[in-house]
């Protein structure tokens, strides 16, 4: 079954992806061609997959480990719905999920 993710770019574009059930956003991210580093791959040593998730979704996913609120304290632009992108795990009832890539990101894999 294929789930649909929208992504927002930094610059307000909405890129609507298909993924799998046990991806992760940074991946599926990554695939769409949106600016997440992930310098870290998904370690939790870093910042650079942050997202913002829609204020609608936010609770329902599972809440952010300690490990993971630590690093959101280094994301640029991060917000109440902020999260690291890597430790979303993509399954059916995050069919329609929506997140935004926050206008700080600095993807330096583009450079």
């Amino acid at each position: 079954m294929s789930i649909t993710i929208t992504f927002v770019d930094p610059h307000g574009k909405r890129v609507e992806t298909a993924c799998e059930a046990g991806d992760n956003l940074l991946r599926v991210g990554q695939a769409a061609g949106l600016p997440l580093e992930g310098t870290c791959e998904g370690q939790m040593a870093c910042s650079t997959c942050h997202v913002i998730v829609a204020a609608e979704w936010f609770d329902r996913l599972p809440a952010a480990a300690d490990e993971e609120e630590d690093m959101l304290d280094f994301a640029a632009g991060a917000r109440r719905t902020s999260r690291l992108s890597c430790q979303i795990e993509v399954t059916a009832a995050l069919d329609g999920l929506t997140v935004s890539v926050p206008s700080e990101s600095n993807d330096l894999r583009r450079m």
